[in-house]
C-alpha cells in the first residue's frame, strides 16, 4: 500500500502524463532553440510549436491560426477579457456569472474600476445560468458574454451553445472558460458557438505554465503582451517550447480518448459514482451538490451535514487529497461563493468537500477513500 494520500483532487491539477513528458524531453535538451531564429535549431523548433497548435485545434475543432499559446488558464482569461476591453476603444458591458473563476471575475470588476459596466448573473441551485437571464441582461452597448462551461467546485455544465445563441443574436460576443471541461468532454468550438475559449494545460495532463485561448477570426483582441511579434503578432515573448509540446501532446491523447468506447469520461463516471455509493450507503445526511447529471464525469461535491470542512481535511490529510467548500479561521466559517451563490444550506455548505476523479484513478483506490472517508466523518465533532 502506497504511504502518500489517495490523490482525489483532479480539478486542482493532473499529473503530467508519461507520453506527454516523453514528447517534451527532447525540446529540454538537443532542440533547444529559439522558434524565432532562422537557423536549423530554430526551425525545429518552430515546427514543433505548429504541431502542437494543430494538435490542440484539432481537440478543439478550430483553425490552428486561430489559436494563441498563453501561461495557463489565468492569463488566456484576461487577454479575452481586458483584450476585447482594449479592442473596442469605448464602454464594453461585461456579463458574467457568480460562480466564475477568480481569473474570469476579476478582470470583470477591474474592468469595472475603469468604467466598464459589469452585470454578474445569478445561478439557480445546481449552479446553472439561465439563458433567458444572459438574453435580459444584454443592452445595446458593446458585450462580451463570459460564462464557464464546466464549475470547477461542483462540476455543473453551463448551457453555452443555447447562451450563445441568445448572445449573437443581440451582437455580443461569447468567452467561455473551459479549463476545467476540455479532455473530459467533447469541447468543440462550433459545437458550443463560442467566440473566445480558455485552455488550461495542467488540467489536461500537460505540465503547469501553458494554456490556451482560441480566438475566432472575426474577433478582433488588442495586443495582450508587449514585446515583439510572437504568436502572430498576438502575445510577445518566446515560446514555451517544451511546454507547448506537452499540451500539444496531451490534446492528442484526450481526444483520442475521447472518441474511444467506453472511453477516458466512462471511467472517470465510474470511479465518481463509485465514491457517490459507497458514501451514501455507509453515511446519513449527505448532499450533493451540482446538477445531478449535467455534470462534469468526474466531480463529485458532497456536503456532510453539521461537519467543519477544515475538520475532514485534518482527518484526511495522509490519507485521501481532496479540496474543501469552506475555510475556518478565528471569525468563524467562510463558504465558498460558488455554495454560496446555489443557496446551499449552510450546515451542508460547511462540511463540502470535492472529490474529483481522473485518468489514473482505481477502484482500489476508490474503496480506500470511501473507507477513510467515512472514518473521518465519524471521527468528525457535528456541530449541531
Amino acid at each position: 500500500m502506497s504511504s502518500r494520500p489517495i490523490y482525489l483532487d483532479y480539478n486542482a491539477t493532473t499529473p503530467i502524463d508519461r507520453q506527454v513528458a516523453e514528447a517534451m524531453t527532447p525540446y529540454l535538451y538537443e532542440e533547444f532553440g529559439n522558434p524565432s531564429s532562422p537557423h536549423p535549431y530554430g526551425v525545429t523548433a518552430s515546427r514543433a510549436v505548429e504541431l502542437a497548435r494543430r494538435q490542440v485545434s484539432g481537440l478543439l475543432g478550430c483553425r490552428s491560426a486561430e489559436l494563441v499559446f498563453t501561461s495557463g488558464g489565468t492569463e488566456s482569461n484576461n487577454m479575452a477579457i481586458k483584450g476585447v476591453a482594449a479592442a473596442c476603444k469605448k464602454d464594453v458591458h461585461f456579463i458574467t456569472s457568480a460562480i466564475e473563476h477568480p481569473a474570469v471575475l476579476e478582470p470583470c470588476e477591474y474592468q469595472g474600476s475603469l468604467g466598464h459596466r459589469v452585470t454578474i448573473l445569478p445561478v439557480d441551485s445546481y449552479g446553472r445560468v439561465d439563458p433567458a437571464e444572459v438574453e435580459k441582461a444584454i443592452t445595446a452597448e458593446m458585450t462580451l458574454v463570459s460564462i464557464m462551461h464546466a464549475n470547477n467546485e461542483v462540476g455543473t455544465i453551463q448551457p453555452i451553445a443555447e447562451i450563445a445563441t441568445v448572445a449573437h443574436k443581440l451582437g455580443a460576443l461569447v468567452h467561455t472558460d473551459a479549463a476545467q471541461s476540455v479532455g473530459k468532454i467533447p469541447v468543440r468550438v462550433d459545437d458550443l458557438g463560442v467566440d473566445l475559449l480558455t485552455l488550461a494545460g495542467h488540467k489536461l495532463y500537460a505540465p503547469k505554465g501553458v494554456g490556451a485561448l482560441y480566438i475566432r477570426d472575426r474577433v478582433r483582441l488588442s495586443k495582450f503582451m508587449h514585446g515583439a511579434s510572437h504568436e502572430r503578432n498576438r502575445r510577445a515573448g518566446t515560446e514555451n517550447v517544451a511546454g507547448i509540446v506537452g499540451l500539444g501532446k496531451a490534446a492528442a491523447i484526450a481526444g483520442r480518448e475521447l472518441s474511444d468506447t467506453p472511453g477516458t469520461a466512462s471511467h472517470l463516471r465510474r470511479m465518481r459514482d463509485r465514491l457517490w455509493d459507497g458514501l451514501s450507503a455507509r453515511l446519513a445526511e449527505l448532499l450533493l451538490n451540482g446538477h445531478p447529471d449535467e455534470r462534469l464525469p468526474n466531480t463529485l461535491s458532497v456536503g456532510f451535514r453539521g461537519i467543519k470542512a477544515d475538520d475532514l481535511l485534518y482527518e484526511l490529510w495522509d490519507q485521501v487529497a481532496v479540496s474543501a467548500g469552506a475555510a475556518c479561521h478565528s471569525e468563524g466559517v467562510t463558504i465558498s461563493a460558488v455554495l454560496q451563490a446555489m443557496a446551499v444550506p449552510p450546515e451542508y455548505a460547511m462540511g463540502t468537500l470535492r472529490f474529483s476523479t481522473g485518468r489514473f484513478t482505481s477502484a482500489q483506490e476508490i474503496e480506500r477513500a470511501i473507507d477513510a472517508v467515512v472514518a473521518a466523518v465519524n471521527c468528525a465533532e457535528r456541530t449541531g
